[in-house]
């Protein structure tokens, strides 16, 4: 996992890449977490594609016990990727109103992640 610093608006933002999953459970989430948030930052940006699929299913609990510790911890959090496989309703609902407060957001380009991060 690569942790790369993008600037905007003099905001710094931590977005991670790898080519594997990064998250593939509540407990991987929990880690990065405190892991990006020890070295400063207070947004994240993290690409779908690095996220176990069992994440986008509600039903598991792995998405609202994450959110919570971002919450708990004000680390605001972009997820950017293709939410269009993930059909389901509530999942689709969650998303809106994820981006609808704003302290998790559902994006398709780290560009717009950038923009909402940075209120322009």
């Amino acid at each position: 996992m690569t942790i790369k610093t993008q600037y905007i608006n003099d905001l710094e933002i931590a977005e991670l890449t790898s080519d594997q999953l990064i998250i593939k459970s509540a407990g991987d989430g929990v880690d990065l977490l405190g892991n990006v948030y020890y070295q400063g930052f207070d947004k994240m940006i993290v690409h779908a594609s690095n996220i176990a699929p069992e994440f986008f299913d509600l039903k598991t609990g792995m998405a609202g016990e994450i959110l919570q510790k971002f919450s708990t911890y004000r680390v605001r959090l972009a997820i950017v990727g293709d939410f269009t496989p993930y059909l389901s309703k509530s999942f689709k609902d969650f998303i809106y109103e994820s981006n609808r407060v704003g302290h998790t957001i559902f994006v398709s380009t780290v560009s717009e992640a950038l923009i909402r991060f940075s209120g322009l």
